[in-house]
């Protein structure tokens, strides 16, 4: 009489190992982050080559802290940036959002208004002008590149105008509560880092767990399947915009906080670093895609560099030429380890 033959169990020798399983979760998780992944990576080979060449200065714990006190500034507009960039669109306002917010600040301070009133008021205009802008590119149709450098020139001028080139010195902030909370430290670190990973983890949630998120990669990939859907395109562009603003009003507060100073100028000198640093994290141009968690890395690589070539011994003359070096280097990266599919939009 014929007998079912039991089920054979995997012997040993084909049962995969734990250092083999975890080699797979490895794997899959690399393969499902690669953009982030590669740009860690990188970030990683680049603090090693400065290590390698000045190892007196990367080896010390200093250093992160004195980079630590300016970066999150870009991290916070980099995150912001993501948003608008997979949407489909590009913002070239936010450094004259910067400035506005933070002129707000320092005209509601210097005459003598409560300082959390001011950061209020200075976020408040800072995402005005980001709906400005939604409405401008969403609502009128035009270019978001051409409608928001446009913006940025208006409102720089705005500030001039206003301002008349005149700063204002915030001293008198330095012992406040507001200064403590923050740009204050916690032992030897800078509390605006606890702010812009607090504001990148935020990101992260909307872009990969909130609606809002599917949302904007929805309208970036495909806006004609993204109103079949029932997305309303033009609300969902509009606060990108806004979400820029409000970004671009803290980081306005926090740069003239650690400076304590007011300059017309605020801002302008984030423009090229923070899009560097979206785009050095692994977020293409074409929009649907993109990784909030890279643009923080990117915002670390392209904030780290000036340092690094000055503890290396080197001029700040280089400083241009590495910026260019390492962000040709890491969109190669990019390139290579991102799969073939969508490449001719490119």
């Amino acid at each position: 009489m014929a007998t079912l033959a039991e089920p054979t169990q995997p012997s040993e020798q084909t049962r995969p190992t734990p250092a083999a399983r975890s080699s797979n979760v490895l794997m899959n998780w690399v393969r499902r982050h690669r953009e982030f992944a590669s740009a860690l990576v990188f970030l990683v080979i680049m603090f090693g080559a400065f290590a390698i060449a000045s190892p007196g200065v990367f080896l010390k714990p200093q250093i992160y802290g004195a980079i630590f006190v300016s970066v999150p500034i870009s991290m916070i507009l980099a995150v912001s940036l993501v948003f608008v960039i997979v949407a489909g669109e590009i913002d070239l306002s936010f450094p004259s959002l910067v400035g506005i917010a933070a002129m707000v600040f320092a005209s509601v301070v210097t005459a003598g208004g409560n300082p959390w009133l001011a950061l209020v008021l200075a976020l408040a205009s800072s995402v005005l002008g980001g709906l400005v802008n939604g409405v401008l590119v969403a609502y009128m149709g035009l270019a978001s590149l051409v409608a928001t450098l446009g913006m940025n020139f208006l409102l720089r001028g705005l500030i001039q105008i206003i301002r008349q080139g005149n700063g204002a010195p915030l001293t008198f902030l330095a012992n406040s509560d507001i200064h403590a909370l923050m740009v204050g430290r916690i032992g030897n670190l800078p509390v605006q880092l606890i702010w812009g990973l607090a504001f990148a983890a935020i990101g992260v949630v909307l872009f990969t767990r909130h609606r809002f998120g599917a949302q904007v990669s929805c309208v970036g990939d495909n806006i004609e399947a993204a109103r079949e859907m029932g997305i309303n395109v033009r609300r969902v562009k509009v606060m990108t915009f806004a979400y820029v603003g409000l970004a671009s009003g803290l980081a306005g507060v926090l740069s003239i906080l650690i400076n304590n100073n007011f300059f017309p100028t605020v801002g302008d000198g984030y423009l090229l670093g923070v899009l560097a640093a979206v785009f050095v994290g692994g977020t293409p141009t074409w929009g649907g895609v993109g990784t909030v968690a890279g643009s923080v890395v990117g915002a670390l690589t392209v904030g780290s560099i000036e340092t690094g070539i000055v503890a290396a011994g080197l001029t700040g003359y280089f400083t241009q030429f590495f910026d260019g070096i390492v962000i040709v280097l890491s969109l190669v990266t990019h390139r290579i380890t991102r799969p073939r599919t969508r490449a001719g939009r490119y």
